[in-house]
């Protein structure tokens, strides 16, 4: 069940909590000139990305049937389709494939698990392991990530080769999801996870904007205030978002990232 907390309550635990997280963090810069490496090998040499475990699946079928707090966040690559009638195809499949293997690393260093890949989309989910604080930072963290490798990694190597910049747009919420299998085959049906964060943060990300980072207002009020500051409030026009809040029946709101 979703805890109740004092948003406006000092915690100083969080809060030293919060700081070890962003030094453990992998270094920007670092990351970035991986990813700038990564991406020009796969467009001069044909580098194809080593095959990472990913740890999503065997966490899954351990969980099955459980409902579980998370942080679910969809990274969708905008333009593919102007791409495609654009560019030769088999330089579209490494540029989509080299950026969904991007975001799914980045979201590995943010302590978060790899969903899946739908078309030229990453769904990534962090599990609130009796700290929905600081799991709410991290997927946050992993959103600025994704922006930053983007325009920084990948793009200035796209524009050396005159392919157009790759722009995306995230959603992001927290709730309560539970773990599906499709079959009685413990090892090899199919899991996934169903649920209501699953649903808003597709939306949330669907309402988004290229190079736009949207978060529902369950992941706001768990943000520590310096990373809130950092969030307005979106005022939608007309009946653009018609979707309410599961606890109080209200719109539910949502927050773009605005920067410091």
């Amino acid at each position: 069940m979703t805890e109740e907390f004092d948003k406006n309550k000092e915690n100083p635990v969080v809060d030293m909590l919060l700081s070890r997280n962003v030094e453990e963090t992998i270094d920007s810069e670092s990351m970035i000139l991986e990813t700038q490496k990564r991406v020009w090998g796969a467009l001069k040499k044909g580098y194809e990305y080593s095959g990472v475990v990913d740890e999503s699946e065997t966490f899954l079928r351990q969980h099955v049937f459980s409902k579980l707090d998370m942080v679910v966040l969809y990274v969708d690559l905008v333009g593919s389709t102007t791409m495609a009638l654009e560019m030769p195809s088999e330089k579209i499949a490494i540029i989509i494939s080299s950026f969904a293997q991007e975001m799914a690393a980045v979201i590995r260093q943010h302590h978060g698990y790899v969903l899946k890949f739908v078309g030229d989309a990453v769904i990534g989910y962090f599990v609130a392991e009796g700290n929905s604080l600081l799991t709410a930072d991290n997927a946050v963290n992993c959103a600025k990530s994704m922006n930053a490798v983007i325009q920084k990694g990948i793009n200035p190597i796209l524009n050396q080769y005159d392919y157009p910049d790759l722009m995306v747009k995230i959603g992001v919420d927290f709730g309560q999801n539970i773990v599906v299998r499709y079959g009685a085959d413990e090892t090899n049906s199919h899991v996934d996870l169903m649920g209501p964060a699953m649903n808003i943060a597709a939306k949330i990300q669907n309402m988004a904007k290229p190079n736009q980072i949207l978060i529902g207002s369950d992941v706001s009020k768990r943000l520590h205030p310096n990373s809130q500051k950092e969030f307005q409030e979106i005022i939608w026009k007309n009946d653009e978002w018609k979707y309410r809040s599961r606890l109080t029946g209200d719109i539910y709101r949502v927050y773009e990232y605005k920067g410091k």
